[in-house]
């Protein structure tokens, strides 16, 4: 699709040297907050993404926290290359290579061969930090105090019972892995859309990725239980799917939680994906 960026972030790249006033730009699809083109310059085939709002409690939009993610990810393949991040009285604008290759398509095994490569890397120090007082609970708990009467009455009686989480060792999270953040690039699975990254449990990353919601609205297909076994295959930590099912219903009914404020918030289609995770903490209950 044909869409040539506002005026003002045409003229901010053509400062910088990374587009000429000809430039052809095409529009992607995608995101859901920000808006992105793609164009060629010089040989080098760009992405321009327009930051456009603060975000949502659970996924913040940071356009410095994505660059820094960017720029410390350099060569690794987990993240396109960074190239420029300008001021424009539009928004920010972020520049960086385009991944070549097509979202990816239900192997879990390689997602989660692809989480623990993320895992693994020491994280910059300056993200934000994650800790126990942001329980899922918790935050599942602060969404509904924003929501009526009847969204918090749906998820009174499946408020999950359980202790508090034992501290985990803290990783590099990317901090929203869903199905079309994932380009499945030649030389390996390549992780897009990096405005909320984080430093925390390493659960965060994994239950938003096999979340049943998640699936629906971002490309996926309904989630199998052969699907987790496959993902903890790739991941290669039997701790972490330990912990990943110990609290599985704490994040469960946040996400529920979530996509109800969504919906509160004129996101009508994260209505249903609200039932999905009341239909599988449902399911759990003994």
């Amino acid at each position: 699709m044909m869409d040539t960026p506002p005026l003002p972030l045409l003229n901010a790249l053509v400062r910088e040297g990374l587009a000429t006033c000809g430039a052809s730009f095409h529009a992607l699809s995608g995101g859901r907050t920000n808006r992105l083109w793609r164009f060629d310059h010089e040989g080098r085939n760009l992405v321009a993404k327009l930051f456009r709002g603060d975000g949502t409690p659970l996924f913040p939009n940071d356009p410095c926290a994505e660059a820094q993610a960017l720029r410390h990810l350099a060569g690794t393949g987990l993240a396109p290359d960074f190239v420029a991040l300008l001021d424009s009285p539009e928004g920010s604008l972020l520049v960086y290579r385009h991944v070549d290759g097509p979202v990816w398509q239900n192997d879990f095994g390689s997602a989660g061969e692809t989480m623990a490569r993320l895992h693994a890397t020491p994280p910059p120090p300056a993200l934000r930090k994650l800790t126990s007082e942001n329980s899922p609970v918790a935050q599942g708990e602060a969404l509904l105090s924003a929501c009526g009467k009847e969204a918090r009455r749906r998820l009174a009686s499946l408020r999950p019972e359980i202790d508090g989480m034992k501290p985990a060792q803290p990783v590099f999270l990317h901090g929203d892995i869903v199905p079309d953040n994932i380009v499945a690039a030649q030389s390996g699975n390549c992780l897009i859309d990096w405005q909320c990254p984080a430093i925390g449990d390493p659960v965060e990353d994994i239950a938003i990725f096999l979340s049943p919601a998640m699936h629906r609205l971002y490309g996926g297909h309904a989630l199998q239980e052969t699907d987790a076994e496959q993902f903890f295959a790739g991941y290669g930590d039997m701790l972490a799917e330990e912990r990943y099912r110990i609290h599985l219903p704490a994040y469960c009914w946040r996400m529920a939680a979530y996509c109800l404020w969504k919906a509160e918030h004129g996101d009508a289609d994260y209505e249903a994906a609200a039932q999905l995770e009341i239909n599988a903490l449902t399911c759990r209950r003994p």
